[in-house]
């Protein structure tokens, strides 16, 4: 893959609409931890988070739109996490619980109703204990 530094490395880049876009970057660094990376005029703002990233776009109209997915980002320590999140005003859906695949997570929906999941690797575990099949190896 080419580098390029207009875009994050990333693979995978998340985009997201908010109405108020400034007040939006503001608040997932503030809550989420997220640092931004890049303020393409009024409209766009890449933001970081460890090795992955997202795009903030400002929302054409005044109507939100149906949300029809969530974002996941691992995290070192879902507790903290989760804490910071509810400090700044995030409405946690579900809070930080373990799973026998060897995550915990919490989800949390931030002002304007996107999902967030934060994922904590706590152990190694193979899918095929769960009824996960590897894809490839």
């Amino acid at each position: 893959m080419l580098a390029n530094r207009s875009i994050p490395p990333s693979t995978v880049i998340p985009v997201l609409a908010y109405s108020d876009m400034p007040a939006a970057v503001t608040w997932l660094c503030d809550a989420f931890g997220f640092v931004e990376r890049l303020r393409i005029g009024d409209h766009r703002t890449q933001l970081e988070v460890g090795t992955g990233a997202l795009v903030v776009v400002q929302r054409e109209g005044s109507a939100p739109s149906v949300q029809d997915g969530s974002v996941m980002i691992r995290v070192d320590d879902a507790h903290a996490h989760c804490a910071r999140a509810t400090r700044h005003g995030a409405r946690i859906v579900l809070p930080p619980t373990d799973y026998p695949f060897g995550e915990r997570q919490y989800s949390a929906d931030d002002p304007e109703g996107h999902r967030w999941t934060f994922s904590q690797s706590v152990a190694d575990v193979d899918p095929a204990t769960w009824g996960g099949v590897m894809s490839r190896s």
